[in-house]
C-alpha cells in the first residue's frame, strides 16, 4: 500500500473528533489554525466555539472593535495572533468581498498567514494540493527521511517542505495533510514514538536506521533569561489603577502600572511566568494613588474587569489581591 493510502486509511479509523474537522469554511479554519499556534488542542476548543459564536464570519470580525477582539482572546496568550486575525478579516472584507479566494498566494498575503497556515486553508477548505509543515508534520517527515539537519535551520526547513510537497497527493490533499498531522500528534510523538503501531513504518527511513527516537534534531536552545517586573497595586474608591500597553509584547492590553524602581516594602504578591525564552518574576507592591494618572493609565472598577483585555499574569494578581 502506498504511503498516502496507508496513512489516510489509518486516519479514517483513528482520528480525533475535533470541531474544525467538520467544516470547509475558510474563516473557521483560519480561526482554528491561528488559535492552535503555540497552544494545545484541549485549550483551544472552548475558545474556538466562543469565538465563532461571537464572530461567526469575516464581516462580523472585521466590524468589531479591537477591545472586544482582545477581550475574547484573553487567556490564549500571544495576542498578536488575535490582532492579525482581526486585520486579516478586515483585508478579506475590503479586498475580496468577505470571501477568501481559492488562491494560495492571496491567502498567504493576509496578515499573520505564513506558508503553513496558507497551505492548511488551501488544502482543508479548497482541497488544493498544498503542503503543510507544522511541528507534528516536521517530526514525522524528519523521521521519514532520516533528516540529520536541524529542522529549525534553513537547510532543515527546505528539506521538510520539499518532502512535504512531494508527498501531498492531488486527490484528497486536505485529508492527507490532516492525517499527517494526526500521525505526529498521536503516534509519531516527540517522546516515546509508538513505531510498532505506525501505519507507514515500512516507508520510514528513521525507523529502518534505528534513529527515529533521536529525531528530529534542533539547534541548541537559547539560554533562559530572568527578568524582574515590579508593579503597583493602587486602589481608590473601589477602582484599581491600570496602564495600557503600547509595545509589541502586549499592545492594547491592560496591566498593573510598572514601577521604575523596586520599593523598599515587601511585595503584596509575587509570581513568575514564561515569555518566549524569558522567565519573568512579577512583584506587586502597594503604592499610594498618584495626584494625576499618566496618559496611558486609567481607573477601572474592580467589579467590571471581566470584559477588559488584561494580561493573564496581571489578571491573576488582581484576582488574588482583590479577593475578600
Amino acid at each position: 500500500m502506498s504511503f498516502q493510502k496507508a496513512i489516510i486509511s489509518w486516519f479514517r479509523k483513528e482520528q480525533r473528533d475535533l470541531p474544525w474537522r467538520h467544516t470547509r469554511d475558510p474563516y473557521a479554519i483560519l480561526v482554528s489554525e491561528l488559535m492552535l499556534q503555540q497552544t494545545q488542542v484541549a485549550t483551544v476548543i472552548p475558545y474556538y466555539h466562543r469565538w465563532l459564536t461571537r464572530f461567526p464570519d469575516f464581516q462580523t470580525l472585521a466590524a468589531a472593535a479591537e477591545h472586544d477582539v482582545l477581550s475574547l482572546w484573553q487567556g490564549l496568550g500571544y495576542y498578536s495572533r488575535a490582532r492579525n486575525l482581526h486585520r486579516a478579516a478586515q483585508a478579506v472584507v475590503a479586498t475580496h468581498g468577505g470571501r477568501i479566494p481559492a488562491d494560495p498566494a492571496a491567502i498567504r498575503a493576509l496578515r499573520g498567514v505564513g506558508r503553513y497556515t496558507a497551505g492548511a486553508i488551501a488544502s482543508f477548505a479548497f482541497d488544493l494540493p498544498e503542503p503543510i509543515v507544522d511541528a507534528n508534520v516536521a517530526r514525522v517527515v524528519a523521521r521519514l527521511i532520516d533528516l540529520r539537519e536541524p529542522i529549525d535551520s534553513a537547510k532543515g526547513q527546505a528539506a521538510l517542505w520539499l518532502e512535504a510537497g512531494r508527498l501531498v497527493p492531488k486527490k484528497q490533499p486536505g485529508l492527507f495533510n490532516a492525517a499527517l498531522m494526526e500521525l505526529g500528534a498521536l503516534l509519531c510523538t516527540a517522546r516515546n514514538p509508538r513505531c510498532d503501531e505506525c501505519p507507514v513504518r515500512v516507508h520510514c527511513l528513521g525507523a529502518a536506521a534505528g534513529t527515529a527516537r533521536n529525531l528530529p534534531i534542533k539547534k541548541p536552545r537559547k539560554k533562559r533569561i530572568d527578568l524582574i517586573e515590579h508593579c503597583a497595586w493602587v486602589l481608590q474608591k473601589g477602582s484599581v489603577l491600570l496602564e495600557q500597553q503600547s509595545g509589541p509584547r502586549w499592545k492594547g492590553l491592560w496591566k498593573l502600572p510598572l514601577l521604575n524602581e523596586a520599593p523598599r516594602s515587601q511585595p503584596l504578591h509575587s509570581a513568575e511566568y514564561p515569555f518566549t525564552h524569558h522567565r519573568v518574576l512579577l512583584y506587586v507592591h502597594e503604592v499610594a494613588p498618584p495626584s494625576k494618572p499618566a496618559a496611558n493609565q486609567a481607573w477601572h472598577k474592580l467589579g467590571e474587569l471581566d470584559s477588559l483585555p488584561l494580561t493573564a499574569p496581571h489578571r491573576r494578581a488582581i484576582e488574588k489581591l482583590s479577593a475578600p
